[in-house]
């Protein structure tokens, strides 16, 4: 079937035009102001909506295998897909953990059966499998993820000759969570000692501190650049640790990348008192001070991509009032784009500039094949936007498995109303076509 997009605003390759898409066999086959009609089996008039690549997050917790009970590769892609994802990067850190290649394959096979977006999956490093990942394949798989501080799944790596060993040897990208290990310790020492068992949730940011971000992000940099690898820091909560990000490198062309996510973008410690334990991630979202420090890295190219880290967590698990017992995490793959939008909007910065953040530049950064952008030939990989179109983030509208949002009761002024998936349209104005599975990602890695 040949879909025919009219009267859109297409955003790509930091341009914004006025015309016509024509889908055919899976790809973009034309690009034009104008496209006839009869060009077309089916017409979709946009009546000027936002038209722009589907967003690439580098950057999820889907929960499968082994916690399904937070949530599946199903449930979650389907919410992905209704925000206007059409890639997503899946963590390692479930039940059993990707850590082998044998587990790898069987989540790959997971996501071919079940899984509405395309879909890659880091494997997971530890202290000692440094075998395992030195067979990836870096064809067809995302890359290596490492947890430098504790986090959900507890998968630790903290041994110094096996980091030196994974970094001269890692043949992708290597993902890290950075947080030191021992600093975190000793500050949850002293709070405990203050508060016992009671430590309020406000407390999070200065146990997991500015610092112990900042001495984990630099030292997986100097590791990095002392065995030549290609790093990709996830989630940078600080404003410290931007400095350690040169911002005149050519993406294309650098070794050492940085990541923000929504949450750190949107929320600020101020905001414990009204949400409590449903902003709390790990790293913490932090002040004000380092929420602004962070977009000014963002628009300085410090700063090269906007994900999630979505990690959900049921409501019982988040409703918890204990500190230590609460889990760390929440989602937002279905409200990252509408919400980047709302504060790009905000902040008066173009259009262009989300859509180099959240779809160019991770398929440029992870040399995605033929993703990430609105270009004849490329994947007709498509999320339409409606502007000025207010709807309110409720319990009624919310997909992910776990039902509940730190978003909800929001309300956002833009509306995802068509997602398109490989040429399929997967997403209708709240109605999901679930037929069609997204493909596994292919990446230029020579």
């Amino acid at each position: 079937m040949k879909i025919l997009l009219k009267n859109g605003k297409l955003i790509s390759d930091h341009k914004v035009m006025e015309g016509d898409l024509l889908i055919e066999n899976e790809r973009i086959a034309k690009i034009a102001s104008d496209i006839s009609a009869s060009e077309a089996s089916r017409v979709i008039d946009l009546e000027g909506a936002l038209v722009m690549p589907g967003v690439i997050d580098d950057q999820v917790h889907f929960r499968e295998p082994g916690l399904t009970h937070k949530a599946t590769i199903a449930t979650e892609s389907a919410a992905a897909v209704a925000g206007g994802t059409t890639t997503f990067f899946e963590q390692p850190n479930t039940l059993p953990q990707t850590t082998t290649i044998s587990l790898l394959e069987d989540k790959f096979a997971l996501a071919a059966s079940h899984s509405l977006a395309n879909y890659s999956f880091f494997l997971g490093g530890t202290n000692d499998n440094l075998e395992e990942l030195k067979r990836i394949n870096p064809q067809n798989t995302v890359g290596v993820k490492l947890f430098l501080g504790s986090s959900t799944g507890n998968m630790l790596v903290d041994d110094e000759h096996t980091l030196e060993q994974i970094f001269r040897n890692v043949s992708t990208v290597i993902a890290t969570h950075c947080e030191d290990e021992q600093t975190i310790r000793e500050n949850l020492a002293h709070y405990l000692q203050k508060y016992g068992n009671e430590i309020p949730m406000h407390i999070h940011p200065l146990i997991r501190s500015a610092e112990a971000c900042y001495l984990s992000s630099s030292r997986a940099i100097a590791l990095a650049k002392q065995a030549g690898a290609r790093l990709h820091i996830f989630h940078l909560s600080t404003e410290r640790e931007t400095a350690l990000f040169d911002p005149n490198i050519p993406l294309a062309e650098k070794r050492i990348t940085a990541e923000a996510c929504i949450h750190h973008l949107w929320f600020s410690d101020e905001d414990y008192a009204r949400k409590g334990a449903f902003i709390k991630w790990n790293p913490a979202v932090k002040t004000q001070a380092d929420r602004e420090g962070i977009w000014k890295a963002l628009l300085e190219n410090r700063i090269d991509v906007i994900a999630t880290d979505h990690a959900p967590h049921t409501l019982e698990e988040k409703r918890q009032t204990d500190y230590l017992k609460t889990p760390s995490g929440g989602p937002l793959v279905q409200h990252a784009l509408v919400a980047a939008l709302a504060m790009f909007k905000q902040r008066n910065i173009p259009v262009e500039r989300l859509v180099e953040k959240m779809c160019h530049n991770p398929a440029i950064l992870f040399r995605v094949a033929e993703r990430g952008f609105l270009r004849e030939g490329y994947f007709a990989d498509i999320a339409c936007v409606r502007e000025h179109t207010p709807w309110q983030v409720s319990s009624e509208n919310i997909l992910y498995k776990c039902g509940w949002s730190p978003f909800e009761g929001t309300v956002f002024d833009h509306q995802v109303i068509y997602t398109f998936v490989n040429g399929h349209l997967v997403y209708d104005h709240g109605k999901l076509f679930t037929e069609t599975k997204g493909k596994r990602v292919i990446f230029n890695n020579i």
